[in-house]
């Protein structure tokens, strides 16, 4: 039997829910070539989503060709140069012959080594000369404008955890050749999307930087309550097992509508049910998962100072002005100033955010975990 929930891979089809108006404007951003960023917290369904529009343009605009790249893993300029080139060959050209003749058509300064590996799956890499590269990445940051119009055909290049670039050596000057370059295509566009809110925020921004106004900003939004309950219901009604409204909805009050955890919450409430779930089977799938991660969470909290540690309960316990007299000496924070560099360093850790002035935990489940377990075993020095 399939499992009705999906977490930890990309949600296709029936698994992927909701998010109807965002796939329009994405489809509408496909159609049209706008450049596009997308922002959100890691593990919020932005990849599933880039996917599941993806999927669509695919059957109904074969002249559209989707380019994904992922930058998890890229450290360096030259790195991202050669993921660039071969991601660009391999899905505009159908057979090795066409990828070869594509490297003899678009380089002419820049002549990359090709390696393939015959088989049912075409396998291949490319070898480019370090040097070479980084002084002259032109034909490599118009490749895909210039395969478009040769082949008429409009080329969408999806870039995933595109703020990685910050750790090039040089990622100021990296910013600069890809915004000379991308902004003069009128074949090929960008949608360039990553986890780290504020690390995005700071690239596409501020107007200080070169992709300021590069194109259109969506941050995306955590799925409604209701949405979540409806889909739920449904995946349990689908596999035979009955949950109620109330009870699914509790499921995505519980994960705080984080996509990853409501889906991971739902599948154990699932597993735990043998035909209606009730109230108890969610209460212990909820503690449950808290415990499966509470390894991972002791780990991340052990590697904080004792400081953080006492800002976080702080956060926790959602006292509203952090950096007040009062909250400071209730947690034992220090000094104002010291709140500030604690809030950027947890901030820098991906373990809290800020939005509209407000600062919150990012992972739902270890601030669950922080309240109803580390925070009563261990006792923080509070005055």
């Amino acid at each position: 039997m399939e499992l009705p929930f999906i977490f930890g891979k990309l949600a296709h089809g029936k698994m992927f829910t909701n998010r109807e108006k965002e796939i329009e404007i994405l489809l509408n951003n496909f159609r049209y070539g706008i450049n596009t960023i997308l922002i959100s917290p890691r593990r919020w369904g932005k990849s599933s989503l880039i996917e599941r529009a993806s999927e669509i343009i695919r059957q109904s605009e074969p002249d559209i060709r989707i380019v994904k790249i992922d930058l998890f893993n890229v450290r360096t300029e030259e790195e991202f140069y050669k993921e660039l080139t071969e991601k660009i060959l391999l899905d505009t050209s159908g057979v090795f012959a066409e990828i070869t003749e594509s490297v003899k058509q678009f380089f002419k300064k820049i002549i990359p080594k090709i390696s393939f590996s015959p088989g049912q799956d075409m396998e291949f890499s490319i070898s480019l000369d370090k040097d070479d590269v980084l002084k002259q990445p032109d034909e490599i940051l118009d490749l895909a404008e210039n395969i478009a119009k040769s082949k008429n055909i409009s080329i969408r290049i999806c870039i995933d955890e595109f703020q990685n670039i910050a750790y090039f050596d040089d990622p100021l000057a990296t910013q600069k050749k890809l915004r000379s370059h991308w902004q003069t295509h009128e074949h090929a566009a960008y949608f360039l999307y990553g986890s780290k809110r504020h690390m995005m925020l700071e690239v596409f921004s501020s107007p200080s930087m070169p992709f300021y106004n590069f194109g259109a900003m969506m941050f995306l939004e955590k799925i409604s309550k209701d949405v979540w309950a409806k889909f739920i219901v449904k995946q349990f009604k689908n596999t035979g097992k009955t949950i109620s409204d109330n009870l699914a909805a509790q499921i995505a009050e519980y994960a705080d509508r984080h996509s990853y955890y409501v889906q991971q919450l739902a599948q154990l409430c699932w597993f735990n049910t043998e035909n209606t779930a009730n109230a108890e089977i969610v209460e212990n799938s909820f503690h449950t998962l808290i415990m499966q991660l509470s390894l991972l969470f002791q780990t991340i909290t052990d590697a904080l100072s004792t400081s953080q540690i006492n800002f976080l309960h702080a956060i926790v316990n959602e006292e509203e002005k952090l950096s007040s007299k009062d909250v400071i000496n209730k947690y034992t924070l220090g000094t104002s100033a010291n709140v500030s560099r604690m809030k950027n360093a947890l901030i820098e850790k991906e373990i809290i955010d800020q939005l509209d002035g407000n600062i919150y935990i990012l992972d739902p489940i270890y601030k669950a975990w922080l309240k109803t377990v580390y925070f009563k075993k261990k006792q923080v020095f509070l005055t």
